[in-house]
């Protein structure tokens, strides 16, 4: 019978252990320097190479190897007896199997008994959290003053079902999940080994489907193998049941077109073409959350081409942060539901409606404001220079100075004054203020508002990921010469508050309206727009949803 991938290419020393650099350091180190703890703890996700590290620890502790850097060395008895699994004193235990405290009563009773062929009796504990309250007591004491020449080496993946008085008594270490581009590798060299033909799109697909497991990545590889046929990305997706990610971006184009019959046609077209629907729903998941990371600033966390985060740029710059936020929620609650539905494409469905509901909903919302507004104030005059100043025209001014000498002329001198003229009026000191304010540093915050798109823009053309944390700024004030922007979390203020992102921001305003600011990050705490006023908060959720898509709240007269 032919032995499995992932059992034939399971490491056995340390440089083959993949994605654990830092693990693997400190325990070859711990082996050269023959400080080896008593016990240890590993947790972390499937198929990462606990159980793995864990056999080759057991085989250097064991080595007889004169030189301790070297060890493992696969050469001597003991390194070969536990390659074949003929070696006594390494002991693998399945706590799944084995979890009752009668079993930990037996292993207490043989740890005591020293090695039959090695230095040292090795235990290793698989799924170690599935032990019951009582046998974690049980194995209290053992674990915290085992005998001389006995080393513990525990392994789970749900690190938080283990007590905290069994944490304390182990060295721990956490595995994470193997980057895209190790697993790969890894795939790419198997399959050249095993002298299979493949396209290199295909070995991608298989990592990425094996969401950061080796283990797993290996099992579909050999799935794929199996075919006898090349290894091409068609044959894989029709294997795995996915989609080509062709698919998902036009969904994902629909959406923002807000076409919802053509949304819904690709969604029938990639089940049609035998694509599983959750598969297919998590594809969009992970492509909408590639979109957000791009909008925040996290292109470097994408894992991708790079025509393909051109293409991601392109979309992420047509939606809002919190629309991509619900897109992402409604299509992880379809992923989490199609197994309870009669039909496999009615959640896919319904999460793409709801998407586009919700996005007409808010910018209906946002136009009715706009048209509010317009009605209510008269429209402020764009420009691309400054504010245009509303002076009145010298013939008014005169014409305005001789009514109020006639008047005063016309009046007895002992007279008391209108009541009219113990008001202030408006016009003249509103003017002359205005008039006032005219340079760079007080031009009026709403023609930066205005022109913040412009802005946006321009900034885009020299670093995109700058334009993205404006695109995510929820208050714009101008305090003289001081632009403060607001966002709603510590992360993307951290992020924006960079002399490079600062610099380039105030280069964009003044080139485009001549203003020279100094730009200042804050956190705020609402999530609306920079009109964070009385009348905002009044209106409630859907007013701040419109605002932060570029809406405006402008004041009746």
């Amino acid at each position: 019978m032919a032995q499995a991938y992932y059992r034939k290419w399971r490491p056995s020393n340390w440089q083959e252990i993949v994605g654990q650099e830092a693990i693997v350091h400190t325990l070859h180190n711990a082996v050269t320097l023959d400080k080896v703890a008593h016990a240890y703890l590993f947790s972390g996700p499937r198929g990462t190479g606990k159980t793995s590290t864990a056999r080759i620890l057991a085989k250097a502790i064991n080595c007889t190897h004169p030189e301790r850097d070297v060890r493992p060395c696969g050469e001597c008895e003991n390194c070969k007896a536990i390659n074949s699994g003929r070696f006594l004193d390494l002991i693998e235990i399945d706590a799944a199997s084995n979890t009752s405290v009668d079993d930990i009563r037996d292993l207490r009773e043989k740890v005591n008994y020293a090695p039959s062929q090695g230095t040292n009796k090795v235990y290793i504990i698989d799924e170690v959290h599935m032990l019951s309250t009582a046998a974690f007591n049980a194995l209290l004491k053992t674990l915290e003053e085992p005998p001389v020449h006995t080393v513990f080496i525990l392994a789970t993946t749900e690190i938080h079902k283990i007590p905290a008085t069994v944490l304390s008594r182990c060295q721990r270490y956490e595995f994470r999940q193997i980057p895209l581009n190790y697993i790969t590798a890894q795939l790419k060299n198997i399959a050249e080994n095993e002298k299979l033909a493949f396209e290199m799109e295909a070995l991608t697909l298989i990592a990425r489907q094996a969401t950061g497991s080796m283990r797993d990545a290996i099992s579909l590889l050999d799935q794929i193998a199996s075919t006898g046929d090349t290894i091409s990305l068609a044959l894989t997706e029709e294997v795995l049941g996915t989609s080509s990610d062709e698919k998902v971006i036009q969904l994902v184009d629909h959406l923002l077109k807000q076409e919802t019959d053509q949304a819904i046609s690709v969604v029938h077209a990639a089940l049609d073409s035998g694509t599983d629907a959750r598969q297919f729903s998590n594809q969009v998941v992970d492509h909408l959350r590639a979109l957000l990371l791009i909008k925040v600033g996290n292109v470097h966390d994408v894992e991708a081409t790079q025509e393909m985060k051109k293409k991601m740029t392109f979309q992420s710059e047509a939606v809002s942060t919190q629309a991509l936020v619900n897109w992402i929620q409604h299509f992880s609650y379809a992923a989490h539901n199609i197994g309870s539905r009669w039909q496999p494409s009615l959640a896919l469905e319904m999460a793409a409606v709801e998407c586009l509901e919700e996005r007409t909903e808010t910018r209906a919302s946002m136009q009715q404001q706009k048209t509010k507004s317009a009605d209510s104030k008269p429209q402020v005059h764009k420009t691309t220079d400054k504010l245009p100043l509303q002076e009145k025209k010298p013939e008014e001014k005169v014409e305005k100075h001789e009514q109020k000498e006639a008047t005063q002329a016309a009046q007895p001198e002992n007279s008391n004054p209108p009541e009219i003229e113990n008001e202030n009026p408006p016009e003249e000191p509103a003017e002359q203020e205005l008039a006032d304010t005219t340079g760079e540093a007080s031009a009026p915050e709403s023609l930066v508002l205005e022109r913040w798109k412009d802005i946006r823009s321009l900034v885009r053309q020299e670093k995109p990921s700058t334009a993205g944390l404006l695109n995510s700024c929820k208050s714009i004030q101008l305090e003289g010469k001081r632009l403060k922007l607001g966002f709603e979390s510590d992360l993307l203020m951290s992020k924006m508050d960079d002399d490079v992102n600062r610099e380039i921001t105030r280069k964009a305003v003044k080139e485009l309206l001549g203003l020279d600011v100094q730009v200042e990050c804050l956190v705020v705490k609402n999530g609306m727009n920079h009109h964070s006023t009385q009348n905002a908060q009044e209106h409630g959720s859907l007013v701040r949803t419109a605002l932060s898509l570029g809406g405006e709240i402008k004041e009746k007269e």
